[in-house]
This record gives structure tokens, C-alpha cells and sequence, in this order.
């Protein structure tokens, strides 16, 4: 689980934010909510509230618990490779790759449509990632934007297979 999941969570049903807070909690940082909110200065009584479904975070809220996750679950040492990809893609993504002889995390961030593509390219180079790695439809905007070398994934595998299910139809 990861931020952007947090976030995905809170936008696509409610209660989201709860799931996803929660399993963050005890899965990634396995910490209770009182020390969370000791390390992120929230009140206790208000992120209570909010895991209880007693009132909706406001922005404000959320953006604390966004920065708190990030400063506890990044590790801005280590460097990563950005790939932006839909969730479907990013099921069989390996954790790390070799690349030029030296292992490399792979940090996903998945999108749904192409202007999400383009945020997260820009929120991976904040992020200081290397580089990214993302679809042929966004790349040429995406290397426009950014500082960081941006590699086009080539589908040739997948659409040669999408082909072949349509075995009979043609």
C-alpha cells in the first residue's frame, strides 16, 4: 500500500481513506494510531473521529496525513525509477531491476487516464526519482515537462496476445 493508493482510496469510495490509513498503519508501519499521531503532530481525538467514520477528513487533514506517510514510508537515499502504468500493469511488476549492472527500486504510480499520467510524472521527478519509465500516448508530453530521462514502454508482447484472443473473430 502507498500513498497514491491512500489517495486513490479516499477519491473512489467512501470510507477509502479509512481502509487505506488503517491498513497503512498496521501492514507498512506497524504502529498504533496514538504513536502516528505523535510523530505527525495530528490530534489523536481528531484522526479517532475520522477512522471511526464520525466526520470526513478535510484537506487539511489529509494533507498531514500525506506528508506524515511520506517522510515515515519514503526512503529518499535509495534511488527508484518512476513507472507510470495502470493497476492492471503494475500486478506483475517486480519490486527492483538491474540496470547497468547496479540494482534499482521500481516505485509505481498508477494512473486511470493520460492528465493522471502526467501528474505523477511530475510528482516521480519531485520525488527524485532517475528517471521514468511510461506509456507511448504520454510520453512526448511527459519529456517535454520534465529534467529526468523518460523511457516509453513498448507493448509489443501484450498487443500481440490482445491479437490472438481474437482468434475467430476475423
Amino acid at each position: 500500500m502507498t500513498v497514491e493508493d491512500l489517495i486513490a482510496g479516499m477519491l473512489r469510495e467512501e470510507g477509502g481513506f479509512q481502509k487505506a490509513f488503517r491498513s497503512m498503519l498496521a501492514d507498512e508501519l506497524e504502529m498504533s494510531l496514538s504513536e502516528f499521531c505523535e510523530l505527525s503532530g495530528l490530534s489523536p481525538s481528531t484522526m479517532y473521529k475520522v477512522l471511526e467514520e464520525q466526520r470526513e477528513p478535510n484537506i487539511r487533514t489529509v494533507r498531514k496525513v500525506i506528508k506524515a506517510l511520506r517522510e515515515l514510508t519514503d526512503s529518499p537515499d535509495e534511488p527508484f525509477i518512476a513507472v507510470i502504468a495502470s493497476n492492471v500493469s503494475m500486478d506483475v511488476l517486480p519490486a527492483t531491476a538491474e540496470v547497468s549492472g547496479r540494482t534499482v527500486i521500481l516505485r509505481e504510480y498508477p494512473v486511470n487516464t493520460v492528465e493522471d499520467a502526467i501528474i505523477a510524472a511530475v510528482r516521480a521527478e519531485r520525488d527524485g526519482a532517475l528517471a521514468v519509465v511510461c506509456a507511448p500516448i504520454v510520453a512526448p508530453t511527459v519529456e517535454k515537462i520534465l529534467t529526468i530521462p523518460v523511457s516509453r514502454v513498448i507493448p509489443t508482447v501484450s498487443i500481440i496476445k490482445a491479437i490472438e484472443r481474437l482468434e475467430g473473430v476475423v
